[in-house]
């Protein structure tokens, strides 16, 4: 009883102890100035996004309140999940994808309380999957439909942002109607909320990447353009007052909280820790080989759940480790996790004493933010790749979970990529290949040697007999070599008797070669050897020719 205590203990106690000796052996001044330098580039970034992200969360009407909590999220998960995560170098807050599914449940019955309860629930799924040991669930997700994926939350975000971006109304349901709705008053275009995104744009575009390295161009170009639009003195819409405070003006009430309500909300519980455990993990995996360090995917799952379930009671978003912000963590030096707190300490910093100019950031220059933003999403030396080496499977898996994640729920995308994916590689081992060879055995006995490879399942049993049916010459003898064959089922079986049966109808022999130990056992305990003969089993095609030449 002992024993299994300390297993169950092991994840919280001992596991995280022996990560954090391992992860801090040696740690000196040198490695603490490389955290600290690597944790204010990577806050250098995540303002300007966290601005971003937090806006996209939520409607217009909670503008404020969503730009807050993007910086507030920004800052706790950065504590929290970096503190707890699987490795040294996540770095978390809101992203892209989480923002996707937000405004929905904003503009929904529950409002903000909505959001602030599905964060919750979601975290906790994801603390739950963390302690079951869900981690690797992430490997089953191909690689064409996680491409697809984030390239159609990338179109969703953008589509989002016309209306900021443009000034033209863009309001609507869903993404489709979105766009349909912008492009029927697309005349109503305000130029001088376009020209602001237009500038924010080319500066991150033709922004110097020596530069970047030391101060990012999301930054620049929001500096830039907000100092420009207030000495021209541009009448357009800007964030305003933002609380200065680590908790914001509106946060999750509990005592609001009834089961309805829970029901009412779940679907997007789930489908936001859904996306939490697929950026988190892949980032995770991506962020371990740059760094070439190992990574915890089911402690990553547990520090995303505990700061996703505190998050909403500061009034946060959804939260997941982003990969733009750690690859800038671990090319910027990082040595442990005390980057990300340093993150979150010039975050701090931020919120308290730059909210003066926070308040005059135009809309449009975060709607430029963003599309650039969802552009860089797309990982489009992949799908070249896939066009480039003819990959028709990969490419339809890509534009399917692509197409579906536009047009319908995020989790509903997935569960289509995947469903396909598993459809194609189903249809992939379908395809059994049966080849025959004639060969002139001792006393020219005329054979045929029908050589299987790959697997013999329900959907191609009847390969087998259709192969020796098609060959228009007869022969004495059938060898049926069984060495490239990886599994067999019971169905097939059936079907391997009926070959037999014909073999037998047209006056020849047969014999079965090459069968590995594991097919041999599942056939015999279903009785086939017994239905056909032991005699006719031989462990390779030499031991037969040595049999037949010992009976002439």
């Amino acid at each position: 009883m002992s024993i299994h205590t300390r297993k169950q203990k092991r994840p919280f106690f001992a596991h995280y102890a022996k990560i954090f000796r391992n992860e801090f052996k040696g740690y000196n001044g040198k490695y603490l100035i490389n955290d600290m330098t690597a944790g204010i580039t990577v806050g250098a970034v995540a303002l300007p996004l966290a601005l971003a992200f937090g806006a996209a969360s939520v409607d217009m009407e909670h503008a404020a309140i969503g730009i807050a909590g993007g910086l507030i999220t920004a800052i706790i998960a950065g504590l929290i999940s970096g503190l707890l995560g699987g490795g040294s170098f996540q770095i978390s807050g809101p992203t892209g994808a989480m923002a996707v599914i937000l405004g929905t449940i904003v503009s929904g019955q529950y409002g903000l309380q909505g959001m602030f309860l599905s964060t919750f629930i979601s975290g906790f799924i994801l603390l739950i999957c963390g302690l079951l040991r869900f981690g690797k669930l992430v490997q089953f997700i191909p690689k064409p439909v996680v491409t697809g994926f984030t390239s159609g939350i990338a179109l969703v975000i953008a589509i989002g942002q016309f209306k900021n971006a443009t000034g033209a109304d863009a309001s609507g349901e869903g993404t489709i109607d979105k766009l349909l709705c912008f492009i029927g008053n697309i005349g109503n275009t305000d130029l001088r909320i376009l020209l602001v995104t237009l500038a924010v744009i080319l500066i991150m575009v033709f922004y110097p990447k020596k530069i970047n390295k030391y101060f990012p161009g999301s930054l620049a170009a929001i500096i830039i353009v907000t100092a420009a639009v207030k000495i021209i003195g541009l009448d357009i819409p800007v964030i305003g007052d933002i609380p200065r405070s680590i908790i914001n003006s509106e946060y999750l009430n509990i005592k609001g909280i009834d089961s309805e309500m829970i029901r009412s909300v779940l679907e997007y519980s789930v489908t936001i820790a859904l996306l939490g455990m697929i950026e988190s993990l892949l980032c995770g995996t991506c962020a371990a080989q740059m760094k070439k360090e190992k990574f915890d995917s089911n402690v990553e799952l547990i520090a995303q759940g505990i700061a996703n379930m505190v998050v909403p009671f500061a009034g946060g978003v959804p939260s997941t480790a982003a990969i733009a912000r750690t690859s800038v963590a671990i090319k910027s030096g990082c040595r442990t996790r005390l980057t990300s707190v340093f993150q979150s300490v010039f975050l701090i910093a931020c919120m308290f004493i730059l909210s003066p100019v926070i308040a005059m950031v135009p809309y449009s220059a975060l709607a430029g933010v963003l599309l650039v933003t969802a552009y860089r999403m797309n990982d489009f030396k992949t799908v070249k790749s896939y066009f480039d080496h003819r990959l028709t499977d990969a490419i339809t898996l890509f534009f399917v979970t692509m197409a579906a994640t536009v047009a319908l729920d995020l989790t509903y995308a997935i569960l289509i990529g995947v469903a396909l994916s598993m459809i194609m590689t189903i249809n992939m081992l379908a395809k059994v290949h049966v080849n025959i060879e004639e060969e002139t055995l001792l006393n020219n006995v005329n054979a045929a040697i029908v050589y299987s490879v790959g697997a013999y399942f329900f959907a191609n049993g009847k390969e087998l007999k259709k192969a020796i049916e098609k060959e228009t010459k007869r022969y004495d003898t059938y060898i049926l070599s069984f060495r490239g064959v990886v599994s067999v089922d019971l169905s097939a079986e059936t079907e391997f008797l009926e070959a037999i049966e014909y073999i037998k109808s047209i006056g020849a022999d047969f014999c079965f070669v090459g069968l590995n130990e594991y097919i041999f056992k599942d056939l015999e305990k279903i009785g086939f050897q017994e239905q056909v003969g032991i005699e006719h089993f031989y462990p390779n095609l030499e031991e037969y020719v040595k049999t037949i030449s010992e009976k002439a």
